[in-house]
């Protein structure tokens, strides 16, 4: 259906407001990765049951099975549906033109990564590319986030220990944090603190103390990636310090893929898809639900 540049911008400028709200009353936004339709009814139904404010997001694998327009169209179908205060962030974007392509669809929130795509990327190449996609954003309003090193996990179910003394190798810092920020102009900071990317057989734990540091050096907004797996309390205590934003996928994933392979060898005669997705949906949900309640996002939503 498409979206107007006026739609657009207004939607970006509610966006900034609610990033704002975030760190005035100390709350974090919950930013949900999507994988199909039925994940996104289960974060909709989950922001309605709670009023709470969310982002969606999607990363290249799901732009190159769904596509921008087509994402756009079906979270401004269910934004109305369900009546939620929901925007979209397009996450890790691995290049510069992928990024101009997430702002021209609308996206309120972009994520700049150029080293996902090349772990060996110079400063100056990442500087430069975050550089010219904060420009280009300008013309949207679109919040651009970015950060200046690659940092470890994946967005999926591991069997290994964290191995905190390599991890911490790859901790941001306040000073690093501050030319960054400077360097670029982005409006979000993604830090590093311990909070590496998928669930793992232990719970991560967080430099709560570097947070505070990192917090006090900067005056952007923070945002947190590889919350699954993380437990409650950090994210309580993350956004009373600042944090505005946590990412989790690989919670969503896990509680996707048990209850649909139970769903599948408790039912071996249904082959109705709409059937064995709704218990899967649900639990799905619940995961979702649980996220608002630690992030202290449920009833912030403003309509």
């Amino acid at each position: 259906m498409g979206i107007s540049i006026r739609e657009i911008r207004d939607n970006t400028t509610r966006a900034r407001h609610l990033m704002q709200r975030s760190r005035q009353q100390h709350f974090a936004v919950g930013a949900f990765n999507i994988d199909n339709q039925d994940t996104i009814i289960a974060v909709m139904e989950a922001a309605q049951a709670t009023n709470s404010p969310i982002l969606v997001e999607v990363t290249h694998d799901e732009v190159k099975a769904m596509g921008l327009d087509n994402i756009r169209d079906l979270i401004d179908n269910y934004k109305r549906q369900y009546g939620v205060e929901v925007y979209i962030n397009l996450d890790h974007s691995p290049a510069v033109e992928d990024a101009k392509r997430g702002i021209d669809a609308g996206f309120e929130f972009i994520h700049i990564d150029v080293s996902q795509a090349n772990h060996d990327a110079t400063d100056e190449e990442i500087i430069a590319a975050t550089k010219e996609v904060v420009e280009y954003a300008k013309f949207t309003g679109a919040l651009v986030e970015s950060e200046p090193h690659y940092f470890g996990g994946s967005s999926n179910v591991h069997t290994e220990d964290i191995d905190y003394e390599e991890i911490k190798k790859t901790f941001s810092t306040p000073e690093g944090a501050k030319a960054f920020v400077d360097a670029t102009g982005i409006d979000t900071f993604a830090a590093a603190i311990g909070n590496l990317h998928g669930k793992y057989p232990v719970p991560k734990q967080l430099d709560l103390e570097l947070l505070q540091a990192i917090r006090d050096n900067i005056d952007c907004q923070i945002s947190l990636h590889g919350g699954s797996g993380t437990p409650g309390e950090y994210f309580q205590k993350a956004a009373q310090i600042g944090v505005s934003k946590v990412n989790i996928n690989s919670d969503l994933r896990f509680a996707f893929r048990e209850n649909l392979v139970k769903v599948l060898a408790d039912n071996p005669d249904q082959y109705a898809v709409v059937k064995i997705m709704e218990p899967v949906r649900e639990a799905v949900r619940a995961v979702v639900e649980e996220k608002i309640a630690a992030l202290g996002c449920a009833g912030k939503a403003v309509l």
